[in-house]
């Protein structure tokens, strides 16, 4: 017979995990509840992650900026993730690595200077 003693710190660590993850998630929307002001209005209630609402015709036509500029937030996001790599290895990349994200940046800094002048971060 296997002896299941050995693993009960395991199921209370567990145990422990699942009641403070459902904590983190439903406490905060009970307290929420609570205090606040339930007031949902039309308003609230629409769509604000894409632009335009999700369950009409697909074939329908919408305003193109709000992809511009969460194509150029990816672009700088990504700018931020290759920048701290490089910082950190600058000491063993030396000169070469230092020219190579200047140019990256410069790159970078024409594509944004290119987009402002275009007014594709005009919301308006």
């Amino acid at each position: 017979m296997f002896d299941l003693t050995q693993y009960l710190p395991i199921l209370i660590f567990i145990g422990i995990a699942l009641v403070l993850s459902v904590a983190f998630v439903f406490l905060p929307m009970g307290v929420s509840r609570l205090t606040g002001s339930h007031n949902p209005t039309a308003e609230k209630l629409s769509e604000y992650e894409c632009g335009f609402p999700a369950f009409e015709d697909a074939r329908s036509q919408f305003d193109i900026k709000f992809y511009l500029v969460a194509i150029s937030f990816i672009v700088f996001d990504l700018e931020a993730a290759f920048l701290f790599p490089w910082a950190v290895t600058l000491d063993l990349t030396g000169w070469p690595g230092w020219i190579g994200m200047m140019v990256f940046l410069t790159i970078l800094a024409t594509g944004l200077a290119y987009e402002w002048k275009k007014g594709a971060l005009e919301w308006a």
